[in-house]
């Protein structure tokens, strides 16, 4: 029974999730910052409108307690009826405004302080009824007294006025601090979820963009394999599909090329020994006509001959380059034994061939780690290519110099150069230029690929450099005294970093 298995999610359904989730993170923080300031602002309006009611009542309070006093103490004096009543009426209004205060903020021990020296007034007046004009410091007194009480119902409500309000600041600063305290921890949250949708992406990206620079360095023998969500996983397989294909064409193109070889040397050399039978005369003597046109044959022959080399060597280069075999070289060696193998063409045109080792060490070897046999071929090439077009008598220049821990290889010639419009594919295999040897045969365009494929093997690159007035790094080890910033050449520079040996 097989297993069941949730289906991985893609990126862009992760991207929506967090998004969603950055969304509701930041809406419920907005929410409840937005409940929490609007349940402050009702608690401190109905404060404000508490405060304002007793207030209020205070205030008639003490209007109706000054009305209290004068009617009570003309009515002492005077003994009208009127007074008693408009006595009584204030009274009662005051009581109403205690009751009001002692049920908003004064305490029942004030209000019964206030209500029984009330009564005392009440008393004070009964006694005195009959009597007009009598009593009148003992009233004086108790309502002296009844303003006391009625200051500290006052202060009562100033005191509890001020410890609600101070109440409602603690409470303002608490929602204050929780909104704070929800906001950060809504960003650490957002903060998180980028960091981490960012670091699910990162890393199969990462492995994206190491495949693609293994395509593009022909490491065809290592298969693609991209963890991750579904989409960046169906881009691996797109990829490992790419590196199957062109690991098949690189087959294909191999294949060809080696058959095809193959299958021209046979019966081009039967056809080599056929026209050397005929100039050596086996099968009888040549009219001059025959012998030139025996002689026609045999140059195209050899010069057929030298294509179905060339791409036999280009198809080693190219596995070569796949497989390198590194082992410290002494380059200064390396380029002197190349020098001296072509000793004889390059004598035979009376060119002068100079070689710069500049090491790091005065004396000291210039040893590198790279692969000296495939190294090798590409500087032959180079070589080979300066001594063809240098004019005859002219100076070919191979200069060695350390920079840092790599290595910079400089070859120039006083040849034509190569014309601007052709730079770009220089290295391009089977390209020819326009301009070859006056008097040699015509290149087949692959030696300075070969130099490319060689040189790219070892992690470094190869650069067809401008005149030398424009070259810049190179310094007294790349230019000559004789050689004026105006005059043609071509200038080659091969550049291998971290190549120098421990």
């Amino acid at each position: 029974m097989k297993a069941f298995s949730l289906p991985r999610p893609s990126f862009r359904q992760l991207l929506v999730v967090a998004f969603l989730l950055v969304a509701t993170l930041l809406g419920g923080v907005a929410l409840r910052g937005q409940l929490t300031l609007e349940g402050l602002l009702e608690r401190s309006r109905a404060e404000n409108q508490r405060t304002l009611r007793l207030s209020s009542h205070a205030e008639r309070l003490g209007e109706a307690t000054l009305t209290m006093e004068r009617a009570a103490r003309q009515y002492l004096v005077l003994g009208d009826p009127t007074l008693r009543q408009t006595y009584e009426r204030n009274a009662a209004e005051a009581a109403g405004h205690v009751q009001a205060l002692a049920a908003g903020a004064v305490a029942p021990e004030a209000t019964r302080a206030w209500l029984a020296q009330r009564a005392q007034i009440d008393r004070e007046l009964r006694e005195a009824e009959f009597v007009p004009g009598s009593r009148d410091r003992a009233l004086a007194a108790a309502f002296r007294e009844l303003g006391v009480q009625q200051a500290r119902m006052g202060e009562q409500l100033r005191r509890v006025t001020e410890a609600r309000n101070a109440a409602l600041q603690a409470e303002l600063d608490a929602g204050r601090a929780a909104l704070g305290r929800l906001v950060a921890g809504a960003t650490v949250l957002t903060l998180s979820l980028a960091l981490g949708l960012a670091l699910l992406l990162a890393r199969p990206l990462r492995r994206v963009e190491m495949a693609i620079v293994a395509l593009g360095e022909n490491r065809l023998d290592e298969r693609i394999d991209i963890r991750g969500p579904s989409d960046v996983r169906q881009i691996g397989r797109r990829l490992d599909w790419l590196r199957q294909r062109l690991a098949g064409i690189d087959a294909d193109k191999a294949r060809f090329l080696r058959h095809v070889s193959h299958e021209l040397k046979t019966p081009l050399a039967a056809l080599r020994e056929g026209v050397a039978l005929l100039q050596d005369g086996v099968a009888g003597p040549l009219s001059d006509n025959q012998r030139e046109v025996a002689r026609i044959l045999h140059d195209n022959t050899a010069t057929l001959q030298r294509r179905i080399e060339d791409l036999l060597k280009f198809n080693a280069a190219a596995f070569a380059a796949e497989r390198l075999v590194r082992k410290p070289t002494d380059m200064g060696a390396l380029v002197a034994g190349l020098v001296q193998e072509q000793q004889l063409v390059w004598r035979a045109r009376r060119l002068h061939v100079q070689v710069r080792c500049h090491p790091a060490a005065e004396g000291a070897p210039l040893v590198a780690d790279v692969d000296a046999e495939l190294l090798g071929s590409a500087l032959g090439n180079l070589l080979s290519n300066a001594i063809r077009y240098s004019p005859e008598g002219g100076t070919v220049t191979l200069t060695l110099q350390q920079q840092g821990d790599g290595l910079t290889i400089d070859v120039q010639d006083q040849g034509p150069g190569v014309p601007a419009a052709e730079r770009e594919r220089i290295f391009e295999p089977f390209f020819r230029g326009a301009q070859q040897p006056a008097d040699g045969l015509p290149g087949t365009g692959i030696g300075l690929s070969i130099v490319a494929e060689a040189v790219a093997a070892h992690g470094g690159r190869v650069q067809l450099l401008g005149s030398p007035a424009a070259e810049t790094g190179g310094g007294e080890a790349t230019t000559t005294d004789s050689q004026a910033p105006h005059e043609p050449g071509a200038h080659f520079r091969i550049t291998l970093p971290h190549a120098l040996a421990d």
